[in-house]
């Protein structure tokens, strides 16, 4: 937990330094697309944020209020995050075609450096997020670094916008406006993304069957597991809770059946690290 705080912070301070940069130097140069990739810069602050407090509230201890955690508060988010994006994507094309049919001086040319720098640093802060993401089971640490993907996307947009009518202002003048708009697509198609996938796991879908054979199979290193009948899975948080129907010899006693089913809980939860708790269920084979 304490890493995904780390990853929040850090992405809290490149964002934050990059949407100041470009919304000041693209007021100074004049660029629409520049500003509209500020904004969803500061955007990113506001998300990474979110996350940090997600983060926190999703580490607090299982209560009797709450016997699974919190961890389901972090999903929340994700899926407030999406809507978030879809919203700041529609301000944003709809600011950036505001005065597209106007004429003005076109943008100076060095509004493209902190475009640049962005898209380097963005690269490097999303592959970071995805990783630490993924290794956590964070679903809102990945929506946020989808969301700086969309960030290295929209950069490109903003340079290609921006180099064409710095090419040849006479023809190319909107182009710097329709990039604007075109960044405020890509953010709310990255939203609407992050909705579906957050939506799924907060309708307990269940983790791929690769996954769930794992399960199975760790299940039956234990000595006197004798099958797997039915084995249930959902994400609770950062990682899932599971509900095993256990087979074992119908002669053995309840003390005997149970000792059993406490050394398979025990192994499942040493063995796979996306594993929270394991309920099992002891069923006498064959009837």
């Amino acid at each position: 937990m304490a890493q995904g705080v780390r990853v929040a912070i850090i992405g809290m301070v490149v964002s934050g330094a990059l949407a100041v940069a470009k919304l000041t130097i693209g007021w100074m140069a004049g660029s629409t697309s520049v500003m509209a990739d500020g904004v969803e810069s500061g955007a990113d602050v506001l998300t990474s944020g979110m996350l940090l407090f997600a983060l926190w509230v999703a580490a607090r201890p299982a209560d009797d209020n709450h016997p699974y955690g919190h961890g389901r508060f972090e999903i929340l988010t994700g899926l407030g995050l999406g809507n978030f994006l879809v919203l700041t994507g529609i301000v944003i094309g709809y600011r950036s075609l505001q005065n597209v049919t106007q004429a003005h001086t076109p943008p100076a040319s060095y509004a493209v450096w902190p475009v640049i720098a962005s898209v380097f640093l963005k690269s490097a802060l999303s592959a970071y997020k995805f990783h630490h993401g993924k290794k956590l089971g964070s679903s809102a640490l990945v929506a946020d670094a989808w969301n700086d993907f969309v960030d290295i996307l929209s950069g490109m947009t903003a340079l290609i916008a921006l180099g064409l009518t710095l090419y040849d202002p006479s023809r190319f003048l909107a182009a710097d406006h329709v990039g604007g708009a075109v960044v405020g697509v890509l953010v709310i198609t990255l939203g609407l993304q992050v909705i579906r996938e957050t939506s799924l796991q907060l309708m307990d879908t269940m983790p791929d069957a690769e996954a769930i054979e794992r399960v199975r199979k760790v299940a039956m290193t234990v000595p006197g597991a004798l099958g797997v009948e039915k084995c249930f899975a959902r994400k609770t948080g950062l990682r899932y809770h599971v509900d095993l129907h256990l087979e074992v010899n119908p002669a053995l006693s309840v003390r005997e059946g149970h000792e059993i089913a406490s050394q398979v809980r025990n192994k499942l939860k040493e063995r796979l690290d996306w594993v929270a708790d394991v309920l099992v269920h002891v069923e006498p084979q064959g009837l």
